[in-house]
């Protein structure tokens, strides 16, 4: 019984990598698709969203079906909350991947993306695909380094997302006011997304040493906090 106890909670582990690596693969798919105004492959990633939240589902299910027969209790108790949260954050993710496919949807046959905008959402793109990847890395390692190592990351993530108002704000925008729109959603979609890797490794961090990856952080930088007694 505990044999197979153990192998459902792995299989909870597995069903969260699988996820990351959906929404992943789902977020590059759709900068593709808006900047390229591809509606084949921005029907495909809307679509694509279905399998995120079946994987979910299930996996609350499973969860919750683990908490009703087993109650487990301390590290096992801690893998079975913090995986429903995980779910959600990449669940979250899928979402925000699918709205950016719609958003290339709702435009076809034209771009939502100015040209000259087009590298810096290309960039965004890439940037929260490589970031979901490091947090799936992080989901099968448990590497709490490189848990930490995302929020610094996503400083990257922010600064282009301040470029893109940059330019929205600047006097000479010519692209009209439903561009804006278009373009600010797209910063906010994009910048949620790497917060909610973020997110998935920061719970990793918690799942692994039981403190919360602010508390350890405000430890590591205390005065003498690398001093050796």
């Amino acid at each position: 019984m505990r044999d197979a106890y153990h192998e459902e909670l792995d299989s909870i582990g597995d069903g969260l990598v699988e996820m990351a690596r959906l929404v992943g693969s789902a977020i590059g798919r759709a900068t593709t698709a808006i900047l390229d105004a591809d509606l084949k492959l921005a029907e495909a990633v809307i679509a694509g969203d279905g399998k995120v939240d079946d994987l979910q589902r299930d996996l609350e299910a499973r969860a919750i079906a683990l908490l009703a027969r087993q109650q487990p209790v301390a590290t096992d108790l801690r893998i079975v909350v913090t995986s429903l949260r995980m779910s959600a954050d990449l669940e979250r993710s899928g979402d925000l991947a699918q709205h950016v496919a719609k958003l290339a949807r709702l435009r076809f046959p034209e771009t939502a993306v100015p040209r000259d905008l087009h590298s810096t959402v290309l960039e965004m793109g890439q940037l929260a695909q490589r970031l979901m990847a490091k947090a799936g890395e992080v989901l099968i390692t448990k590497d709490v380094d490189l848990a930490l190592q995302l929020e610094q990351d996503d400083d990257a993530m922010d600064l282009l997302h301040r470029a893109l108002f940059q330019h929205l704000m600047d006097d000479r925008w010519q692209h009209g006011i439903e561009t804006a729109v278009d373009v600010t959603l797209l910063g906010r979609y994009y910048e949620r997304f790497a917060d909610h890797a973020v997110s998935v490794a920061k719970r990793v961090v918690y799942l692994v040493t039981g403190e919360h990856a602010d508390e350890l952080g405000q430890t590591a930088s205390a005065p003498g906090a690398s001093e050796t007694p």
